[in-house]
């Protein structure tokens, strides 16, 4: 495994997550609802790779964190570059790295999204980003950013925090104040995203860019609006079988709390240069995911 860094400009309003590893990982995926979002979004996975060359593919997971999806798509046999504007996050991904032996299918990077074209060459055949847009002052950017590595017939797995989903809860709970404040809480909290998104914005940066929708996802459509929160773990695998069954069907997509959207990179000769040279443009600050 390498480790690389680089001297990352941070920006306010971009989130790093030094000091909150073991957090992180524990509530995102150490619970009900991150066992559903790591089911959901590894069959969405396994149906990209289908789609992609039968072969050990490069692999870009942008803002991975400890590298979650990275660690599956690396016990596969596949090549992965990870990056990561956390120091401890990255150093909780080498350590289960090295527990699994896989160290040496994982190049890590200590970085911002925005400094890869510093750090990397080449196209990927598959990018992750997710959870990363909602934390970030200027998303749009940063994604078309990440669509200069694509390569040719590439795809990219992109999950972000939705807002429609944030706003029909707040609706049926009654926090009507919150609503009116704009769905920005008084509070900043560590873990909770500061720029939820608007899915018809995104899917709209990706075919503005040349992009085709493969296909969209809603991660955890019934877990968080459930009445009785006691029936999240009671009833947890007849839960889990009906999230897996619901999540690719209106309305329950767009009722989210994440949305994961699934796009293809068309060939060379049909790319457009404003998309593809993205990555060589912006100079936006610094980026971290959740």
């Amino acid at each position: 495994m390498q480790r690389d860094q680089s001297q990352a400009n941070k920006a306010q309003a971009d989130q790093s997550f030094d000091g909150l590893a073991q957090k992180f990982a524990q509530n995102i995926y150490g619970t009900g609802k991150g066992r559903i979002r790591a089911a959901v979004v590894w069959q969405d996975l396994l149906t990209c790779l289908a789609q992609l060359p039968q072969r050990p593919l490069r692999i870009l997971d942008a803002g991975g964190g400890f590298g979650f999806f990275s660690q599956q798509l690396a016990a596969l046999g596949h090549q992965v570059v990870l990056c990561d504007l956390s120091a401890d996050m990255l150093d909780e991904a080498a350590r289960q790295l090295a527990e699994q032996g896989l160290s040496d299918r994982v190049r890590l990077i200590h970085c911002a999204i925005q400094d890869l074209p510093a750090q990397l060459e080449g196209e990927f055949d598959l990018i992750l980003c997710h959870a990363v847009l909602e934390w970030l002052s200027a998303p749009r950017d940063t994604l078309l950013s990440l669509l200069g590595f694509l390569a040719p017939e590439g795809i990219l797995s992109l999950m972000f925090y939705n807002r429609q989903a944030l706003l029909f809860q707040s609706l049926v709970v009654g926090n009507f104040d919150y609503i009116r404040a704009g769905l920005v809480k008084q509070r900043k909290q560590k873990l909770t995203p500061s720029n939820p998104q608007e899915p018809e914005a995104v899917y709209g940066w990706l075919t503005d860019a040349g992009m085709t929708l493969l296909g969209k996802t809603g991660v955890r459509v019934i877990h968080d609006y459930m009445r009785h929160k006691t029936d999240q773990v009671t009833k947890f695998d007849d839960l889990l079988a009906m999230e897996q069954r619901y999540c690719r069907q209106e309305p329950f997509v767009s009722l989210g709390r994440y949305v994961h959207v699934m796009a293809r990179r068309p060939t060379a000769a049909a790319w457009p240069p404003s998309a593809a040279t993205q990555n060589n443009t912006d100079n936006q600050s610094s980026t971290k995911r959740a």
